[in-house]
């Protein structure tokens, strides 16, 4: 199983998952002209996936999925009340290309398991997944507010996260959005910042090698380097030390990360 984040931040998110037998799409939150730049510049072609896992309506994940499903022909899987929420923000989708992902459900294809599960952010039905195959676990989890205990759960041990870390506090506090917009990042059902996300890690890593790509970062209230600084603070303050067994990476909101082995 290999992975490459092709595009992480508050403007946009897509994430590419294959193996041998099959390539999916999670999420298409670019324009279609840049979701063809960003698979270029992994060598792989659209035309090639075998479906688009969405996340939840928002704009900075599906801005490019009816344009990519229309012109590629690529089944989309969602779950209902997402299907529905996006009526309207995708365009006509034919039938033969709308498939039903339901939350908390398991889908396989040959040897690859794609689990969805519930997170907790202000959308219709919001959910996330984890790939399994051959004993590998790579975990995709952001855009909630919090990591409850049931996601712990279903995430723990995994070989890779793609894990949000979207903001710091005092930053946020301090930055020039109205308050509405900061008491919504800052609930329940908004985004973790970079201290909550470390904690949640601390509590699901298991001791082996794994790696952490930092992900959904804001651009007005988070920088690469301290995202990585506090989340590498936090987890040596829980006994973790960042390089032992365990990577943090840097995702970006224009420049895929290297396709590499789970």
């Amino acid at each position: 199983m290999r992975f490459s984040v092709l595009a992480s931040g508050s403007s946009g998110n897509a994430i590419y998952i294959e193996n041998d037998q099959h390539s999916f799409l999670v999420d298409a939150g670019l324009s279609g002209r840049k979701m063809e730049e960003l698979f270029a510049s992994i060598g792989k072609k659209m035309s090639d996936l075998d479906g688009i896992l969405v996340t939840h309506e928002h704009s900075d994940h599906i801005k490019g999925l009816g344009i990519v499903a229309r012109k590629h022909k690529v089944p989309i899987y969602a779950n209902a009340k997402t299907w529905l929420a996006m009526e309207n923000l995708v365009g006509a989708i034919p039938v033969e290309q709308r498939f039903h992902f339901d939350m908390d459900s398991v889908k396989n294809f040959g040897s690859l398991d794609i689990q969805s599960f519930a997170v907790s952010h202000d959308a219709a039905d919001p959910m996330f997944y984890v790939f399994h195959e051959n004993g590998r676990k790579l975990t995709l989890i952001t855009d909630t507010g919090y990591v409850s205990d049931k996601m712990k759960g279903i995430i723990q041990a995994s070989d890779a996260y793609v894990f949000e870390s979207n903001h710091d506090v005092g930053m946020l506090q301090m930055g020039r959005y109205p308050w509405s917009v900061k008491r919504r990042i800052l609930s329940d059902v908004g985004h973790v910042s970079n201290e909550d996300a470390a904690v949640a890690m601390s509590e699901v890593m298991a001791e082996k090698p794994t790696k952490i790509y930092l992900s959904h970062l804001s651009k007005d209230n988070n920088m690469k380097d301290l995202a990585r600084m506090s989340v590498e603070q936090t987890l040596q303050t829980k006994g973790i030390i960042v390089g032992e067994y365990v990577d943090l990476l840097d995702t970006d909101a224009n420049v895929p990360t290297k396709l590499v082995n789970v």
